[in-house]
């Protein structure tokens, strides 16, 4: 399959070359209009915080890697990029590669089943711009498979491997039910944004917000629809809440072991989770030896994260397993496409050879055995092709590399002439 991809991603740029490559859905639809028909007959676009990368059916053999990355460059142009910025894939490497960027294992956060959302998102995209066509949907089916193959038969996903959704987890095993809870969120950097994200995500009964920047918790608190605490004035209320989870960049603490106690005294010592996941720290550590506090600081959430992606780690075997059996099955589809006017053309070759003999010698023969010769010579062509028919369709059917597959066909067709048969025609 004549399948082209190229890609920047987390492991050849640094993230300031990936954002400025990061095309939007607009950008994207753009570069559909610029490249479909010049360069690619169909295609997909994925671009992420971590990736871009384009996947196409060349219209001609000669389109290059070089091509693409210049037409993406064309629509949005990158300054420091070097081809060692690009990775590019050819044919069954290249379904390979989308196969593992479905399943989670090329990410930066290994296992990280969103990519499987945003694989989904850019086909819908290009679908909705006729630029996924019938070889991309079928590409995109199996990607799809093999994503959703790898989160339920495998543990590839399970596990906090980002310290705020690590810290929410440790707080779901110490309140059961956190639709009875209430949570202070303190920051509202990308560390608090995830954190507040997941804490809405797991039903937390009451959640707000504060942030020395008020318009940046204003900000998160609309998209969320939680409350916002003034920073000024937010320890006044801390203790009406059972979770305070901190992220700030603050240089110094922002809650001392005395503002711990006097949170305690007025909770009545009902129990408190805090949950500090700010370099430097922004509660004093010394709260852990309070009654009734449950304090972990970054230090003990990244051991749970190293915990859960050496675990996630192991799981990548099995994931690869699932990709090699999905691209066989993918492959088996796409090769029985080719077997099939393979054989048409064998049989339309031999048969053009029978008919014409026939023709130049069937006056050698009465009407009544010109009838019983034609139909000899009909069996005897396929006697001689059964066996050649039936080995293309396995060859089809096992999956075999495509390329591999072109090549016997190309050797058939040279052996019997059937290309300079057509030219002579």
């Amino acid at each position: 399959m004549n399948l082209l991809a190229t890609s920047i991603n987390h492991k050849t740029a640094s993230v300031e070359l990936r954002e400025a490559l990061y095309l939007n859905s607009e950008e994207i639809k753009e570069y559909f209009k610029r490249v479909q028909g010049k360069f690619f007959s169909e295609g997909l676009v994925i671009s992420t915080c971590n990736r871009t990368e384009i996947y196409g059916i060349p219209v001609s053999q000669n389109i290059s890697p070089k091509e693409v990355q210049d037409s993406l460059l064309q629509l949005k142009y990158v300054s420091g990029l070097t081809q060692d910025n690009f990775q590019n894939f050819v044919s069954g490497s290249a379904i390979r590669h989308l196969f593992s960027v479905a399943c989670g294992i090329d990410s930066l956060m290994i296992g990280d089943n969103q990519i499987f959302k945003q694989v989904k998102d850019s086909f819908q995209l290009a679908e909705e711009n006729h630029y996924a066509g019938f070889l991309m949907k079928r590409v995109f089916d199996s990607a799809v498979r093999a994503g959703k193959r790898a989160i339920t038969e495998t543990r590839i996903s399970e596990g906090a491997v980002t310290v705020s959704y690590a810290a929410v987890q440790l707080i779901e095993k110490i309140f059961s039910n956190l639709s009875r809870k209430s949570a202070l969120v303190i920051g509202a950097g990308e560390t608090g944004e995830l954190a507040t994200k997941h804490l809405k995500e797991r039903g937390i009964g009451n959640l707000a917000i504060t942030n020395r920047t008020y318009e940046r918790a204003e900000k998160l608190a609309e998209s969320l629809g939680t409350k916002i605490l003034p920073f000024n004035n937010f320890k006044d209320s801390m203790h009406e809440f059972d979770i305070i989870l901190s992220a700030t960049s603050a240089e110094n603490l922002i809650l001392t072991r005395d503002d711990i106690k006097g949170l305690m005294k007025k909770r009545k010592n009902n129990p408190c989770v805090l949950m500090d996941i700010a370099i430097p720290r922004d509660i004093d550590p010394e709260a852990k030896n309070i009654d009734y506090v449950f304090y972990n600081d970054i230090d003990s959430l990244n051991i749970i994260v190293q915990q859960n992606l050496a675990k996630r780690k192991e799981e990548i075997p099995k994931v690869e397993k699932i990709i090699d059996e999905e691209l066989a099955g993918f492959l088996t589809w796409f090769n029985s496409l080719e077997a099939a006017p393979a054989i048409k053309d064998l049989r339309d070759f031999f048969e053009a050879i029978r008919a014409e003999e026939f023709e130049k010698n069937k006056n050698r023969f009465s009407p009544e055995d010109q009838e019983k010769v034609e139909i000899i010579t009909k069996r005897i062509i396929n006697k001689i092709l059964h066996h050649p028919t039936v080995e293309l369709k396995k060859f089809g059917e096992n999956g075999t590399n495509s390329d591999e597959f072109a090549i016997k066909i190309s050797i058939i067709r040279e052996l019997f002439g059937m290309d300079k048969n057509e030219k002579d025609k």
